[in-house]
């Protein structure tokens, strides 16, 4: 904006996110590459409202994303939902590996989707720490976007705003199909396209 010398609120920017992060995140979702098959899954958090949140994250073992959820509490059934939202989402082929960290709830998880038939049988389990290092650095990304936020004052806000973060970073770290990683003008021309707007050079 200052670029453009437009001066805008820091007010109307939260709007523009509440408004649109959900939308730029639906649109981009079909543009995305497929991930492998090789899942990464850890959690973090953070704090909303005063009251700690946690962000549950897969990325493939290339440090694509997979899919996030935001919960309130650390429940069991939290991860359960994450790798259920993830397996029912347009490209993920189901994983043949899932490596996670020494979070006991996991294991469990995934034994009861295998036998649900949401993974495949010959899925495995994979508790070894070392090789979350690629989601735990690519919490890194989220985090730091999360504290320039000065924190959430609801956790409505903070969902919607993780959102926007989360693809934004996908564009960034070169998920769509057809744009290279550093091609920066050619994603912001893509984000333009996908709201029909008029690319600025």
């Amino acid at each position: 904006m200052v670029e453009r010398n437009v001066t805008v609120d820091r007010v109307t920017i939260w709007r523009w996110v509440q408004r649109y992060a959900p939308e730029l995140h639906r649109r981009c979702r079909p543009e995305l590459r497929l991930t492998n098959r090789s899942w990464r899954v850890d959690e973090t958090y953070f704090r909303v409202a005063g009251k700690w949140t946690y962000l549950y994250r897969a990325v493939d073992s290339t440090g694509a994303t997979i899919d996030f959820l935001l919960s309130a509490r650390p429940r069991r059934r939290r991860g359960e939902a994450l790798f259920q939202k993830a397996l029912r989402s347009v490209g993920h082929p189901r994983p043949r590996v899932i490596n996670v960290d020494g979070n006991p709830s996991y294991p469990k998880v995934i034994s009861e989707l295998k036998r649900t038939g949401e993974l495949g049988r010959r899925c495995r389990c994979r508790p070894v720490r070392y090789l979350n290092n690629i989601v735990e650095q690519d919490h890194r990304s989220i985090k730091r976007r999360v504290r320039a936020c000065q924190g959430f004052r609801s956790f409505a806000s903070a969902a919607r705003t993780i959102q926007g973060i989360e693809t934004v970073n996908m564009i960034r770290k070169g998920q769509v199909r057809w744009l290279a990683k550093d091609d920066i003008r050619g994603q912001i021309a893509f984000v333009a396209g996908l709201f029909e707007l008029s690319s600025i050079g």
